[in-house]
């Protein structure tokens, strides 16, 4: 079985305060993106998997070096959890293949969790509903219960309270990835709540028409944080500006920024372009609606 997992961005983000065991309060945008990790899992015969009745079932790999391999690998734990919920100890051997760039702000270990859980309730026909899916992703991590359906949706709480965004434009976007990784927990330990209550109308995004008023919206609470320790992130956001995107932001904690097309030639045209900067990975995009 193969399934694709999308990256996404972040159209609106708020650090909005701080929970007491460390976790911030989020008000954000979350819109899927067709740049994909693919994850391919097969039935393992137990003879070809386990040599001992103690070994775990579950055989993880990666085509990317920095992804973790074995138990600290975010698709390992998603597989042995819903595998332990459900009391299934059939063998598998799950493959990632890495597009999303690691270490981007773009929810890459998030979705890959997410599309397992989806995967292997597909499987071994576990029926679980979607809420369900939902409940045991929040257990990995804050992005995962968005990728469990991947639609656009406004989150709040630490990102589990989710609201569904209807009618969502086609937004065309070309996404940088200036070549190294940041830390999330690096970005969200050094960044400060904001004392003013943030307001946002997230209905205005659901207008395609409406581009100045969606760039009235394009904020982030965490780029100063991490353009101040890396200044590279800034300059690529200029790039963006200067091949005319309608609106450019970083997206989560970074290291991707994006820039908003109206429309696809605009964005093939500026890819083109921003694909031959050094040390840069470019990618052509469009919102999952």
């Amino acid at each position: 079985m193969k399934i694709r997992a999308p990256a996404k961005i972040n159209l609106y983000l708020r650090v909005v305060g701080r929970r007491k065991d460390g976790y911030h309060l989020l008000d954000t945008v979350l819109v899927p993106i067709s740049l994909y990790d693919e994850i391919e899992i097969q039935r393992l015969k137990a003879a070809r998997h386990r040599t001992r009745p103690s070994a775990s079932p579950i055989k993880i790999t990666c085509d990317h070096p920095l992804v973790p391999a074995g138990k600290k690998n975010l698709v390992f734990q998603a597989a042995d959890l819903i595998m332990k919920t459900a009391g299934v100890d059939q063998p598998i051997s799950i493959h990632v293949r890495k597009r999303i760039p690691v270490g981007a702000g773009l929810g890459g270990g998030s979705s890959d969790a997410a599309a397992t859980l989806v995967a292997l309730n597909r499987l071994f026909r576990l029926r679980y509903s979607m809420r369900k899916l939902e409940k045991l992703g929040l257990s990995l991590g804050a992005d995962v219960p968005f990728f469990i359906r991947r639609r656009p949706a406004r989150a709040r709480g630490i990102g589990e309270r989710l609201t569904p965004l209807a009618n969502f434009p086609l937004l065309w976007l070309v996404i940088l990835y200036p070549g190294f990784p940041v830390s999330t927990a690096w970005v969200y330990r050094h960044s400060r709540p904001k004392l003013t209550k943030p307001k946002v109308n997230t209905s205005i995004t659901c207008s395609r028409s409406s581009f100045a008023k969606l760039r009235e919206i394009l904020v982030n609470d965490l780029e100063a944080v991490t353009i101040a320790k890396h200044p590279r992130i800034g300059m690529l956001k200029e790039r963006l500006r200067c091949e005319e995107a309608d609106g450019v932001l970083m997206s989560g904690s970074g290291s991707s920024v994006f820039g908003i097309f109206a429309a696809r030639r605009f964005a093939i045209r500026a890819f083109k372009q921003l694909k031959q900067e050094k040390g840069v990975q470019a990618f052509l995009a469009h919102v999952l609606n």
